[in-house]
């Protein structure tokens, strides 16, 4: 049987090589989609594959494709779960649709992956796979065995399997140009603080430089550019990640409620997904009209719970991009975010599409005849007012 096995490097898909040559008597093609991942761990990955046993090795270039056909939707969405941005979740489909791929394009008998029986990932890549090829084989070494991240390590040590972590430093680190997450180990107790040690992108509050406003450019609810430079997408975030990570600005940690109802605590990095969103969401309220901005809140709460559910093509998604993209028509401005130690606060904004009248909101000119306000409050909460009378208040 041939397999092809969507590999990372890590603890998790290093092991599963071995295993799936062992349980399943399989020839192992090994994918590793680059989505931004650590440009150095990535080189390393196609020889260690290799000598694990596996017979071929695949690379995959899909950052582009990941920003313009991934994030560049989840900032018009405002793509947050339950106050983070939705990083993790949304790289899973890049990376299991080019697994597909690979595997046809290689005869493939089955696909495999490292996802356990408790996390998320399992519906992401599970589910795309079985709508993009529904007769290929789906094998999960981690969840079908049952197996935990302490008899990993111990496999991985006695068959002299190199991985990045060990019994002392247990994290599962996943890392895209969106966001990396960091679990596991002491940080799966809520009462241990992060130690600093487990962040790569932020350094920490404290040892910030001054404040500084940085702007962003969106044309029709996409960011285009920063401080007036124009950038391509790929370029533009790994920007961002850096001006807002050098002031300490992305890191996140919170009690996550998972598909299967499990709540886990979670640390996120995101700098460049928390600024850009902040800006991109202060920018639609300067544009859309109070009805446009209430019915989008439902809809992006409702395109987020269906990206971190596993169901990026599943056709509600499709049809609330309709609605989403009928919105950004006019989501096109420039807004200006502080980057203060750890926080980030929006200072400006502005767009040619800006329902802001100054003229009508100032104390300091008359836009209309203030005297006109009387005979619309005469009929305000002229329901309430019945209500209150026929119940003799």
């Amino acid at each position: 049987m041939k397999v092809a096995l969507a590999y990372s490097g890590g603890l998790d898909t290093s092991i599963i090589i071995r295993l799936l040559q062992e349980k399943w008597n399989a020839e192992v093609i090994t994918v590793s989609v680059d989505v931004g991942q650590d440009p150095k761990e990535l080189k390393e990955i196609g020889e260690k594959a290799k000598k694990l046993g596996a017979i071929k090795h695949v690379d995959v270039d899909a950052k582009r494709e990941f920003i313009e056909d991934y994030v560049f939707r989840s900032i018009k969405a405002n793509g947050l779960y339950e106050g983070y941005p939705i990083s993790t979740a949304l790289a899973r489909y890049p990376i299991a649709s080019r697994l597909v791929d690979v595997a046809r394009k290689e005869k493939a008998d089955a696909v495999a992956h490292g996802c356990t029986g408790k996390g998320n990932d399992q519906f992401r890549f599970d589910t795309t796979i079985s709508m993009l090829a529904p007769k290929m084989k789906i094998i999960a070494p981690v969840r079908e065995l049952n197996l935990d991240r302490k008899w990993e390590i111990e496999y991985a040590q006695k068959n002299k399997i190199p991985v990045p972590v060990d019994l002392e430093k247990p994290y599962s680190i996943d890392e895209n140009l969106w966001g990396r997450s960091i679990e596991g180990g002491l940080l799966e107790n809520p009462a241990n603080a992060p130690p600093e040690d487990i962040y790569s992108w932020t350094q920490s509050p404290h040892n910030a430089p001054q404040p500084t406003v940085v702007k962003i450019d969106f044309r029709k609810g996409v960011p285009v550019g920063i401080n007036g430079k124009k950038m391509e997408g790929v370029e533009l975030v790994v920007k961002m990640n850096k001006l807002a990570g050098a002031h300490g600005v992305g890191r996140v940690e919170l009690i996550e409620d998972r598909i299967l109802g499990l709540k886990s605590r979670e640390n996120y990095e995101a700098p460049a997904a928390m600024v850009i969103i902040q800006a991109h969401k202060a920018l639609e309220q300067l544009v859309l009209t109070k009805q446009e901005l209430a019915f989008k809140t439902i809809v992006d709460q409702t395109w987020a719970d269906l990206v971190y559910s596993g169901l990026w093509f599943d056709p509600l998604r499709e049809d609330l991009d309709a609605f989403i993209d009928s919105t950004q028509a006019r989501v096109t401005g420039t807004v200006g975010v502080e980057l203060n130690r750890g926080f980030s606060s929006v200072a400006t904004r502005s767009s040619p599409y800006s329902l802001y009248d100054e003229e009508l909101v100032s104390f300091e000119k008359f836009g209309f005849d203030q005297r006109d306000a009387v005979g619309v409050i005469k009929f305000h909460a002229l329901q309430g007012k019945i209500a209150r009378k026929r119940k003799g208040g």
